[in-house]
């Protein structure tokens, strides 16, 4: 990946309206890394998926100003598609937060895996609640 925009200037441009068309070109400047489903359905994905990100941005673990986010469609060897996002650090490029609103692997709840811990195990699993207290926002 090249240089990336912070989670401020996604959320600017998200704003902006510039990634209302549903063409690859358009959704991979959004943000999305990989995918297992149709190009066509990633726009309706991000419109799912920014919600979310935008409940976590006031959390002091995330910087979005020097951190920014990546999507993922995950093909697991058992059960449904799932999405992600991913929190990293701009300077860095590390991943932070694997942040999942409805995991497969943990039974369609919400989960966040992080750096704090090495993603060796969940640091969160429940719903979106539980996943906003871990960040210490406001459910």
């Amino acid at each position: 990946m090249g240089k990336q925009q912070s989670i401020q200037e996604f959320l600017v441009n998200f704003e902006k309206g510039m990634y209302e068309n549903s063409d690859k070109a358009t959704q991979c400047n959004a943000g999305w890394y990989d995918w297992f489903c149709n190009d066509s359905s990633l726009k309706n994905k991000t419109y799912r998926l920014v919600p979310k990100i935008k409940s976590l941005i006031t959390s002091s673990k995330i910087n979005i100003y020097k951190d920014y986010v990546f999507f993922k469609n995950n093909y697991p060897s058992f059960g449904s598609l799932y999405d992600d996002f991913r929190i990293c650090d701009i300077e860095t490029g590390g991943v932070k937060y694997t942040i999942t609103p409805k995991d497969t692997w943990e039974k369609g709840q919400a989960s966040v895996y992080g750096r704090d811990n090495n993603f060796e195990k969940a640091l969160v699993v429940g719903n979106w609640n539980d996943v906003k207290k871990f960040f210490g926002v406001k459910a």
